[in-house]
C-alpha cells in the first residue's frame, strides 16, 4: 500500500509541470466575431456575453474551413482566440477562425 502511493506522488510531481505548461498563462474566447476594426474585435460568446479583445501586428491567424478567398476574419466568422490577460484588458495571441457556416457535406 505504501509503495502504491509513493508511486502515485512520484507520477504526480513528473507529470505536474507538464500539464501546467502546456496549457500556458492565456485565456480562451470562443464564439462568433460580431465586430471588427484594425485594433479590436468584439466577440459574442456561446452565454451571449460580448468580449472585446485587442488585436495587434503580432496577432497571428490561423484559418480552417474558409469557403471565401483567404481574408482577415469577418462578422460572423466563428473564432477562437487565445490571449494574454493584460491590465488594459485581453489581448489576443492567436486567432483561430472559419465561416460561420460549416463546410457542407459533398
Amino acid at each position: 500500500m505504501a509503495f502504491l502511493r509513493l508511486f502515485i506522488f512520484a507520477l504526480l510531481l513528473v507529470c505536474a509541470p507538464a500539464l501546467v505548461a502546456a496549457h500556458g498563462s492565456g485565456q480562451h474566447v470562443r464564439g462568433v466575431v460580431s465586430a471588427i476594426d484594425a485594433t479590436h474585435m468584439e466577440i459574442k460568446t456561446p452565454k451571449g456575453q460580448v468580449v472585446s479583445v485587442r488585436i495587434t501586428d503580432k496577432t497571428q491567424y490561423k484559418v480552417r474551413n474558409l469557403r471565401r478567398p483567404k481574408s482577415p476574419p469577418q462578422v460572423g466568422d466563428r473564432v477562437v482566440i487565445e490571449a494574454e490577460k493584460g491590465t488594459d484588458g485581453l489581448t489576443a495571441t492567436e486567432v483561430h477562425y472559419s465561416d460561420s457556416k460549416p463546410k457542407e457535406a459533398q
